[in-house]
């Protein structure tokens, strides 16, 4: 399972916390289960809620502590940095780490109609995912039913079919 998350051409990678240091350092933090992905950057775009569509040149990222920290060409003072402060780091999404099977990117989920194995029947649309520190969850119809992404319920996964089957636990629907 892969977190990133994208706007069809693009998904995202990273979203950018607070400066570090003096230089126009950013601290990140991943949304993505491939952590040596980040080594390979070279340009991508920085996208905020008061951002427009921003591209980029990655003049570095590392690890300090455990916290990844993003160095962008050009942006060299806590003031060119500060603007992008919360900005999702996205990347083209041909250039999305190839997942091992089993493994699914939660934009690619989106959209599909989640069925009941056994009959069929269309419980809901995936209108997105939420986490909340155990497994992620479907949110089905904005939210009308959150559904756990575990194998044991979702079990048979096809994103290019746009078809998710499920097992739901009795009275799930209802709650």
């Amino acid at each position: 399972m892969n977190s990133s998350t994208g706007d069809g051409d693009w998904v995202s990678i990273a979203v950018l916390g607070r400066t570090r240091g003096i230089r126009g350092e950013l601290t990140a933090t991943s949304l993505s289960s491939h952590p040596e992905r980040f080594q390979q950057l070279n340009g991508v775009r920085l996208l905020g809620d008061a951002l427009p569509p921003t591209p980029l040149e990655v003049e570095r990222v590392w690890t300090h502590d455990g916290t990844l920290i993003f160095k962008f060409r050009g942006i060299d003072s806590i003031n060119d940095a500060e603007k992008f402060r919360g900005a999702e780091v996205q990347v083209p999404a041909s250039e999305r780490v190839e997942l091992e099977p089993g493994e699914f990117y939660f934009s690619d989920l989106t959209g599909c109609e989640l069925r009941d194995r056994v009959s069929n029947r269309l419980i809901g649309r995936v209108t997105g995912t939420v986490e909340y520190g155990g497994p992620a969850l479907l949110e089905i119809d904005g939210g009308r039913i959150l559904v756990p992404f575990v194998k044991a319920i979702c079990t048979d996964i096809r994103p290019a079919d746009g078809v998710i089957l499920a097992d739901l636990p009795e009275g799930l629907e209802e709650l």
